[in-house]
């Protein structure tokens, strides 16, 4: 009799729901959603064969045919497209709480502790509590002040590097990855863990791949994340890589993590918070905490902190190096600024940066024609809505792709043309207000560190035109270089730029 009656209840359960769902889909045939406009979809793998090498500039041509809001489809997700200033605004300010969670990828999952970090971590308490962490503790303008002696410092080493060069070739990239890394791990870390030595537990060398590494897969077309049931081949190899990295990283952050608590623990009482990691172990040891942070929250952040700092300042400062050496006549205004704001007896100081007004233009321009994340790291709405009069459905996944909107002719004349002059007297904001420019992001997952970058890049770049001449190696000419990117979460020059650099002010400059 019992048997009777819970079949009785499960085939009555299962009738409900077969009747609500044929509801629907009559609901949805009589109402049909007005979807924006994309290429028809292949079954199974979706859109996902129109993605080239370059997704991003996939995504652009395909959004010049079906324009600024654009439907496709990856494996069985949906997927949502801005490529302009308008939807822009739409998605990160109008209704940038409804976007403002991320997708669940094998990147989140494996590479910062199952979505621990600031990137990756789903919209909610935690993600709340830790930007407020970073604007308020890690990223204030008296926290910054405090740390410019060390970009002085390590700015002055990369300084000193090239001059002892001496016209030789170098890889511009080595080096600026070092000196940003070396800036952000005294920050965060209090010393400079990468140093060769015979105790390190990682080498420069070997912590530079591991951050390529990092970006590129975290920017990946992993196959897995958008066609779920094949998640367990693995058939890009994506998510073994991304176990291995995981793994070196975690390697070296115990250790850190390690050292700091040791010496929290020998100082006792007297115990000052002295970087970036001690300041994240004490919050994490906050009892008043909404949401409590583990070990493994400790690492993420570090871990953002690490890679986001070194791999956006580098690759923006190289690639404005490398447009500048297709124009010289940029270099010559770049130098003919800084010798009658600066003189040619000193080197630019942080205080002087107001008063290089081009120099911030070239930075600008580079960040506008080579956004470090050209497609921003991607969103996932909460609910359903509507967007320029079009449904988008809860769980979509969302890009805005800033390569395309910060090269609309819309917005920009000769979009194309690394020009600085456009930014000169005008009024230009890049910290999340103006739709057209908007390199960080913007809204509530902005980058955070966004104030720390633009010191970074604008000083080190004016002190790089300021003390030294620029040029091609050999016989090469400015048409020579290749000027091709790579893809990842950044998009870093696809071969690095290799160049010679001899100094242009009077030797005793040089002196440091």
């Amino acid at each position: 009799m019992h048997s009777l009656s819970s079949t009785f209840y499960v085939a009555a359960w299962l009738a409900t729901m077969a009747l609500l769902l044929l509801s629907l889909r009559l609901r949805r045939r009589r109402n049909p959603l007005n979807r924006p406009p994309g290429p028809k979809p292949w079954p199974i793998i979706g859109n996902l064969n129109l993605m080239g090498p370059l997704p991003h500039r996939s995504i652009h041509d395909l959004s010049q045919k079906y324009g600024e809001i654009m439907q496709l489809k990856f494996g069985s997700r949906n997927v949502v497209v801005g490529s302009s200033a308008e939807i822009a605004k739409i998605l990160l300010k109008t209704q940038d709480l409804n976007f403002a969670c991320r997708p669940k990828t094998a990147a989140g999952k494996y590479t910062t502790y199952n979505y621990s970090d600031m990137t990756w971590s789903p919209y909610g308490p935690y993600w709340r509590q830790a930007r407020k962490m970073c604007l308020v503790v890690l990223f204030s303008a008296k926290r910054l002040e405090s740390y410019e002696y060390i970009r002085v410092e390590e700015t002055n080493a990369l300084l000193k590097s090239l001059f002892e060069a001496n016209g030789n070739e170098i890889r511009l990239k080595d080096l600026l990855s070092t000196v940003t890394l070396n800036v952000i791990s005294r920050m965060v870390l209090g010393k400079r863990y990468l140093d060769e030595s015979e105790d390190s537990i990682v080498s420069p060398d070997e912590f530079r791949k591991m951050l390529d590494e990092l970006f590129l897969l975290n920017g990946v077309f992993n196959i897995g994340d958008f066609i779920p049931w094949t998640g367990f081949m693995d058939l890009q190899g994506y998510v073994k890589r991304m176990k291995v990295v995981s793994k070196k990283f975690d390697r070296f952050l115990e250790h850190v993590l390690d050292e700091h608590n040791a010496r929290r623990i020998a100082e006792g009482e007297k115990f000052v918070a002295r970087d970036m990691v001690d300041l994240l172990m004490q919050v994490a040891d906050d009892p008043d905490l909404d949401v409590k942070i583990e070990r493994n929250g400790v690492k993420a952040f570090t871990q953002d902190l690490l890679a986001a700092g070194t791999e956006s300042s580098a690759t923006t400062i190289e690639w404005a190096i490398s447009e500048i050496l297709k124009k010289p006549e940029i270099f010559q205004k770049a130098t003919e600024e800084l010798d009658r704001v600066i003189g040619k007896n000193s080197w630019v100081q942080e205080k002087d940066l107001p008063n290089l007004p081009y120099i911030r233009a070239i930075a600008t321009e580079a960040m506008r024609l080579h956004p470090v994340a050209p497609m921003l790291v991607p969103r996932r709405t909460r609910e359903d809505c509507k967007v320029a009069g079009y449904d988008i459905t809860e769980g979509t996944q969302v890009f805005v792709n800033i390569w395309s909107s910060m090269r609309d002719p819309k917005s920009w004349d000769q979009p194309e043309d690394f020009c600085p002059e456009r930014f000169i007297g005008k009024e230009v904001d890049i910290k999340g207000h103006d739709f057209r420019l908007i390199p960080f992001g913007a809204g509530r997952r902005m980058c955070p560190g966004y104030s720390l970058a633009l010191k970074l890049i604008e000083g080190t770049l004016a002190n790089l035109l300021h003390g030294f001449n620029w040029k091609l190696p050999g016989t090469m000419t400015k048409d020579d270089l290749n000027m091709e990117e790579t893809f990842g979460l950044s998009t870093p020059r696809k071969v690095p730029l290799v160049i010679e650099a001899r100094p242009r002010l009077p030797l005793d400059v040089y002196r440091f």
